[in-house]
């Protein structure tokens, strides 16, 4: 399977530069960083919850774990929890299941990205599938989505 193409015709519409980086079969953005010899700060992960009966992409770390913690403080509610493996289906149907790219803005999600993503200069993300990365520009990718930016994560040093 290629770069999905709802997301290959939007980057290539915009005009933007990327780079597609095939890898061996994996289903975790740590272990795609590590067959690439991307650094793991760079390489993005999507999480989709739901809050209040909507559902919200957010993308961080891939070494980091979502805090859900800090998601009920963002928004306000104790309404959050994550999203099932079928309504990701249901909501990502071009995309193999776990694999989606941190676009929500061709979904119809709001995008909430971790703060510390914004501090490199590339992105690196899960194409759609799960044996082809792309890597761009952090400016480009925030340019194209519009991205919330805020503290979502919790890194592997933090202790509860």
């Amino acid at each position: 399977m290629a770069i999905t193409g709802k997301l290959k015709e939007f980057l290539d519409r915009e005009h933007v530069h990327y780079d597609v980086l095939p890898h061996p079969e994996a289903f975790r953005a740590l272990a795609i960083a590590h067959s690439l010899h991307a650094p793991e700060k760079e390489m993005a992960k999507v999480v989709i919850v739901k809050v209040n009966g909507r559902f919200v992409m957010t993308v961080l770390p891939a070494s980091w774990n979502l805090d859900l913690h800090r998601l009920r403080d963002l928004f306000l509610t104790h309404q959050v929890r994550l999203a099932t493996e079928d309504e990701l289906k249901d909501l990502f149907p071009d995309c193999e299941l776990g694999a989606m790219p941190p676009f929500g803005n061709l979904y119809g999600l709001d995008v909430y990205v971790d703060r510390s993503l914004t501090e490199d200069e590339h992105i690196f993300f899960q194409a759609g599938n799960h044996c082809e990365a792309v890597r761009m520009r952090y400016a480009d990718f925030a340019a194209l989505v519009f991205p919330r930016v805020a503290e979502l994560h919790r890194s592997p040093s933090e202790v509860w």
